[in-house]
C-alpha cells in the first residue's frame, strides 16, 4: 500500500484512499488489500471500502453460506465479497480462510521455522524495520542472526511500513 512516498503525508487513511482509487481501476492487489483490510476492520478500510453492496444484491444460498460464523456485520461483508470477487478469486474459498484465520490465527512470525500461529496482535514488530513480525524474542533474534538483519536495513530505507 501507498504508506510512505516522496511529498506524501503518512497516512493510514490516505494510503486506503489510494488503494481503492487502484482497486476501481482494476487491480486486483487492491481489491484484494481492500477485502482483507475490511474484514479485519483495520483503521479506515471499511470507510475506504464502501461499495455500498448489500448481501440482497447476492444469491441468497450464497448469501447465506457466507454469512454463517462471521462476526462481520451483513453490509461489510457484502463489500467484502464484492472486492474479493473484483480480484478475480471465489468469495467462499477466501471467506472461509478469513474466518480460519480469525478464528484459529495464522502462522505470522517471520521467522521461517516457527510454527507459532497467533493473531496479529500476539506478535511484536521488528523495532527498526516494523515490517517482520515475531512470536517472541528466541525467533527474531534467529532470525536477526538468519538473514532479517540484511533485509531490515533495505525495508527502513524504503520506507516500507508493516501493518
Amino acid at each position: 500500500m501507498y504508506t510512505v512516498g516522496r511529498g506524501v503525508t503518512r497516512s493510514k487513511r490516505q494510503s486506503l484512499i489510494w488503494t481503492r482509487k487502484a482497486a476501481d481501476a482494476g487491480l486486483p492487489r487492491a481489491c484484494m488489500n481492500l477485502a482483507i483490510g475490511m474484514y479485519q476492520d483495520q483503521p479506515h478500510a471499511r470507510e475506504a471500502g464502501d461499495a455500498g453492496f448489500e448481501m440482497s444484491a447476492w444469491d441468497s444460498t450464497a448469501g447465506d453460506i457466507m454469512l454463517m460464523g462471521h462476526d462481520v456485520p451483513p453490509d461489510v461483508l457484502a463489500d467484502v465479497v464484492h472486492w474479493i470477487h473484483a480480484s478475480g478469486h471465489d468469495p467462499v474459498a477466501y471467506l472461509q480462510q478469513f474466518l480460519r484465520q480469525a478464528v484459529l490465527g495464522a502462522k505470522l512470525c517471520s521467522n521461517d521455522g516457527c510454527e507459532v500461529v497467533g493473531h496479529p496482535k500476539d506478535f511484536k514488530l521488528c523495532a527498526k524495520c516494523k515490517t517482520a513480525r515475531y512470536c517472541g524474542a528466541a525467533c527474531q533474534k534467529l532470525d536477526w542472526t538468519t538473514g532479517h538483519r540484511e533485509k531490515c536495513g533495505v525495508f527502513k530505507a524504503k520506507g516500507y511500513q508493516g501493518n
